[in-house]
């Protein structure tokens, strides 16, 4: 089985409650493994589709079987509340493997300052303030 993601655009002609219940419909044509669901929202679209400047919005990933794709291709055509929809395969995630360990630059540290004499400090001082 493989992972496939399914973006649709429902018409806004419809309200909320209908568009759940749509997307309650298109979930049992999916015929496979539901991964995850989103609720349709109302989205403004960029550029009217279908002569609509609003719809709504949902995606839904499942599993299923490649010969079952086309039949579910088939009756999301087949719905005209439906204005647009794309499935898109959805690659395995990639195991990277851990090529090096990350080591921190080694900070050099001052070296410890002698303690200077009170004494030593006047001597300069002094040296200072004569010339």
């Amino acid at each position: 089985m493989k992972s496939y993601e399914l973006t649709y655009l429902i018409s806004s002609e419809l309200s909320e409650e209908e568009a759940k219940q749509l997307q309650a419909k298109i979930t049992s044509l999916i015929g496979g493994i539901l991964v995850k669901e989103r609720l349709p929202f109302k989205k403004r679209l960029a550029y009217p589709i279908k002569k609509q400047s609003q719809a709504y919005f949902s995606v839904i990933d499942f599993q299923v079987m490649a010969e079952k794709l086309t039949d579910l291709e088939k009756k999301l055509k087949s719905e005209d509340k439906i204005l647009r929809y794309l499935i898109l395969v959805k690659s395995p995630v990639k195991k990277e493997k851990i090529t090096g360990v990350f080591k921190r630059p080694k900070i050099e540290q001052p070296e410890k300052e002698k303690k200077v004499e009170l004494k030593e400090i006047e001597k300069k001082l002094e040296e200072i303030l004569k010339e």
